[in-house]
């Protein structure tokens, strides 16, 4: 038995937290719900024999550990698969990984190496590393060690940790230029309205102007807004910060703010196009691998990036426990396309639920691509209107000013 910490939201939204000892993650899911709770957050109470443990396997390593990217341990899974293939035993592929590995990887190998000569497999001496070895790396580690073609998961890891870099690559990609984009349109009407807009309203105030257009008025009451109350506009920012930070924290409010952005019209559309995929590419792999489905539920759980999809999942999870189809509470979530309810529904009935699924992944791949798109096409036009809209707006506070002091002087 191990202890868990859990957080978890009863029927009515409140949060809770305490203590719970379990054999695995699923087993707390289950009591949760036994308890009419759902579950936010499940993490390992590290006792004290573990945590010394994990100090003496570590000590060559203490103060030289680096973050490891993504992109990096499934490099380094894809060449340990491609040494496993060519025939190398699993300690002399580490070995011979170790000899060429960088100076971020290599106290990570070593780690590996003390541990399976010390006996352990090799998911075990992952998990007592920690992280990049999360629970979908460990589980897929785990389902290569209990198979016969350890080689052949690991590749398949390796091409799910890739697909998982690529995909966050397209969706960051597709958001660094409306950032961009926001932030000079930003500025820019900062720069005019303090800099500009005075310096040109000068001339008409000294040739005594006294009755200025509407548009005029506005951007100079803002300037003057602005120049003032600078200071306590940048506190009340900062302000607003930390209480959205506060705000977020707590799991209900998470859970209401991502039901609330999956129901916008096209980043909503986005983001379940993109835990979609996951949760397709990610099942797929694992159920290739042999874990069971409640073991794959628990992993692609986690990887999915919106708690309110995983609150979904943990009603569908509870549902495989009660001995239930697995399409049945993914359609009743809402949250899931038909497309997949159907393919999940197939590959249950003909027993060929991972090959259905990793058909499906590609085709939801293909998905968010079109989203992604949609997205970088939708967003360009909307912000050349607000552009114009504010251009105009400029050009009218500059231009009626001037043609009304030429009529005064004409």
């Amino acid at each position: 038995m191990t202890r868990f910490h859990y957080q978890s939201l009863t029927a009515q939204g409140q949060p809770r937290h305490g203590v719970l000892d379990a054999a695995t993650r699923s087993e707390v899911v289950q009591q949760l719900l036994a308890k009419g709770e759902t579950a936010t957050s499940i993490q390992p109470a590290q006792t004290t024999a573990t945590r010394q443990q994990s100090l003496a396997g570590s000590t060559t390593t203490v103060g030289t550990r680096s973050r490891i990217k993504t992109i990096e341990l499934a490099a380094l899974i894809r060449e340990l698969a491609t040494a496993l293939e060519a025939g190398l035993p699993l300690l002399q592929a580490l070995k011979t990984l170790r000899r060429q590995a960088s100076t971020r990887i290599a106290p990570m190998l070593d780690h590996l190496i003390t541990r399976v000569e010390a006996g352990d497999p090799l998911h075990k001496a992952a998990i007592s590393w920690g992280a990049p070895f999360n629970d979908l790396v460990s589980g897929m580690i785990r389902a290569s060690d209990a198979s016969g073609e350890q080689h052949l998961i690991l590749h398949q890891l390796g091409d799910l940790l890739e697909r998982q870099v690529e995909l966050r690559r397209e969706v960051v990609g597709a958001a660094i230029y409306p950032l961009i984009v926001a932030v000079l349109i930003v500025i820019s009407v900062i720069i005019l309205v303090t800099v500009l807009i005075p310096t040109l309203m000068e001339p008409l105030k000294s040739a005594g102007m006294t009755e200025l257009p509407l548009p005029t008025r506005i951007l100079l009451g803002l300037s003057e807004f602005l120049k003032e109350w600078w200071i306590i506009i940048l506190l009340a920012i900062a302000a607003s910060a930390s209480f959205w930070k506060v705000w977020i924290a707590a799991p209900e409010n998470r859970l209401r703010f991502d039901r609330w952005k999956l129901r916008q019209p096209i980043v909503g559309r986005l983001l379940r196009d993109v835990a979609v995929a996951r949760f397709t590419r990610t099942m797929g792999t694992l159920s290739a691998a042999g874990l069971s489905i409640l073991e794959c539920l628990h992993i692609t759980r986690d990887t999915l990036g919106n708690t309110a999809m995983r609150a979904a999942i943990d009603e569908v999870t509870e549902s495989v426990t009660e001995g239930k189809p697995l399409a049945d509470p993914l359609e009743r979530s809402g949250l899931f396309p038909p497309l997949l309810v159907q393919v999940v529904n197939l590959g249950e009935r003909s027993g060929r639920l991972e090959k259905m699924l990793g058909h499906a992944a590609t085709a939801f791949d293909r998905q968010v691509e079109a989203s992604l798109k949609i997205f970088t096409k939708a967003f360009p036009p909307l912000m050349i209107v607000i552009m114009a809209l504010i251009g105009g707006f400029v050009l009218a506070a500059i231009l009626l000013p001037l043609m009304e002091l030429q009529k005064l002087m004409g």
